[in-house]
């Protein structure tokens, strides 16, 4: 007797042997034990996900001898003839080898024939989205209204083709695709039946393999026992998929963990020995990512994960938060950008060397974590994006700075402040009188003067971007710089007076003229040279650090200098 595949021995016959779709059993049972029977039903899902099953099994159960109910006897000849596919009543027809009109003519000529033996006429149209235009148009009036013993099933992967009408004459179904939590126990209990050994991880990759669909999953199954020579077993399922055991991925994350770049290559290449699909390489690293993520939160792996608990809970104390989620990240953006890689395994690797090369910024300084302790110093100095022969550059958002008491440098403000900016100005409570000032500031004491006043906004503005000229007793003389000369409105020199006796305790007579041309020394342009200064020392230090002279020797790196920032020296932020 010729062998029968395991996805044809092992099809359901009775809804109760159905694996999920617990949502479409549930009504299409309800519905028949109720006798509340739709005259068209379409059922859409993925390939082998059971869309052709349940429509064979729904047929039986309407033509039962016994009655129409949702557990079919399966020993009248109606039940038998179905399972076996002779049975007269039940038309089934592949729409992708009948999409011409005549021939959806000539499959309907025949719907107004009462059945020949059993209770109703069930036509099984699978692949339906494959009519043509002119075939839908033909069988919707039939569809819309057949004659009572006339039943439509059909079936189809992609619902997004058929006709709105078509649709709307139906009742539709979707099935899921089974998660590998489903099918492993399935698949175990199968090989049980059939007194096949086998390996709970060779399972797993078969489950895995299939990709949510039943009929591969045991179409795999069958390639495996063959492969295995009657067993199934890891070593083999592995070869024969072109996967490979979780360990050799725990391999890999501990080299990156460890920031070992010649260990991390050498994994790879003991990886390529598969030959893998690549891009599966990183979704199963992602995963790892996860679970470990997962344990650090719960404290315990996804259910229904193959893992080694002792080596999860090791990653899990021995790696950050912030590593395993900026990893899971950059994983995340290799995998995509995968396809426009010169080649997959090469798309791997950049994707590692970006995982070896970026850390999260500590949280408390707005430094950035060192890759290498002999880098410490000045990476806390600098941050920059480094790209690794890569057409858009990776780099870590570093975390924002302290905030400075004055900006960086002002910005000439428009000629006529808005009405809300002036409402806000004029809104502030007006100062107490206060006896005549005596100041005796000095020009080069300026700046630090304009960081004490009590000031913010356009009078802010206005004396940082002046210099002090000279005082006597309660008056004070300043210049401003022509650039922003729309600065010196009677309304701003006026709050400014007010805030400077604040300050001086005493009342200022302010007076401000423009300057013939730019002052070299106000407070914004001193910022300003002292923020560029800390600019170039930032990009000195990123050209010198031995991590980024490395990566430039080794893999041809470029350092974007856009994206370098001085950060806040610690030892000033903290004080």
């Amino acid at each position: 007797m010729s062998y029968e595949a395991l996805a044809r021995r092992w099809r359901p016959r009775r809804f109760e042997d159905m694996l999920g779709q617990e949502h479409v059993l549930r009504a299409l049972t309800n519905a028949l034990d109720q006798d509340r029977l739709h005259h068209a039903y379409l059922f859409t899902g993925t390939r082998g996900v059971g869309k052709t099953t349940i429509a064979r099994i729904f047929a039986k159960s309407l033509n039962c001898e016994k009655g129409v109910s949702s557990n079919p006897c399966g020993e009248c000849s109606a039940c038998t003839q179905v399972d076996d596919g002779r049975f007269l009543d039940l038309i089934e027809v592949d729409a992708a080898s009948r999409t011409g009109v005549d021939d959806t003519r000539e499959l309907l000529d025949n719907v107004a024939y009462a059945p020949s033996s059993g209770r109703y006429k069930v036509y099984l149209i699978d692949e339906v989205h494959m009519f043509s235009k002119a075939s839908f148009n033909a069988l919707l009036k039939t569809l819309e209204e057949p004659p009572p013993h006339v039943k439509f099933l059909l079936a189809t992967t992609d619902p997004q083709r058929l006709p709105i009408t078509v649709l709307s004459r139906c009742l539709q179904f979707n099935l899921k695709e089974l998660p590998d939590q489903a099918l492993r126990p399935y698949l175990s209990s199968l090989l049980d039946k059939e007194k096949v050994s086998y390996e709970e991880l060779a399972v797993a990759h078969v489950a895995q393999a299939a990709d949510g669909s039943v009929r591969d999953a045991l179409s795999l199954l069958d390639q495996a026992i063959a492969y295995g020579q009657g067993k199934v077993a890891a070593a083999e399922v592995e070869a024969m998929l072109g996967r490979f055991s979780p360990s050799r991925l725990y391999d890999v994350l501990d080299a990156v963990a460890a920031d070992n770049a010649e260990q991390v290559f050498k994994q790879v290449e003991e990886l390529a020995a598969y030959v893998p699909d690549y891009s599966y390489v990183l979704g199963e690293l992602l995963a790892l990512l996860h679970q470990v993520a997962t344990v650090q939160t719960i404290g315990s792996a996804p259910q229904g994960d193959v893992h080694d608990e002792s080596r999860l809970n090791g990653f899990a104390k021995k790696i950050s938060a912030q590593d395993i989620q900026l990893w899971y990240q950059i994983g995340l953006t290799g995998r995509r950008d995968m396809p426009y890689a010169p080649n997959q395994r090469q798309a791997l690797e950049m994707t590692l060397i970006r995982m070896l090369a970026f850390k999260p910024f500590a949280a408390q300084t707005g430094a950035p974590v060192a890759s290498q302790a002999k880098s410490a110093q000045t990476a806390a100095t600098a941050t920059a994006s480094v790209s690794v022969s890569a057409p858009v550059s990776e780099k870590p958002k570093p975390a924002r700075a302290p905030a400075a008491k004055t900006p960086v440098a002002a910005v000439a403000p428009p000629v006529t402040a808005s009405a809300p900016t002036e409402a806000a100005e004029e809104s502030e409570s007006v100062e107490p009188a206060l006896p005549p000032a005596d100041v005796n500031w000095k020009p080069a004491d300026w700046l630090a003067i304009v960081e004490e006043i009590p000031v913010s906004g356009m009078p802010l503005q206005l004396a940082r971007n002046c210099v002090l000229r000279s005082t006597s007793k309660d008056e004070v003389h300043l210049e401003l710089d022509p650039e922003y000369e729309s600065l010196a409105a009677p309304r701003w020199k006026k709050r400014l007076g007010e805030k400077m006796s604040v300050y001086a305790k005493g009342a200022v007579n302010l007076k401000v003229t423009i300057a013939a041309e730019t002052p070299p020394n106000t407070p914004a342009l001193l910022e300003k040279k002292a923020e560029q200064e800390k600019l170039e020392d930032a990009r000195n230090s990123i050209a010198e650090d031995p991590l980024v002279a490395e990566m430039v020797a080794k893999f041809g790196a470029e350092v974007n200098t856009g994206s370098i920032k001085p950060v806040a020296d610690p030892d000033q932020s903290e004080s």
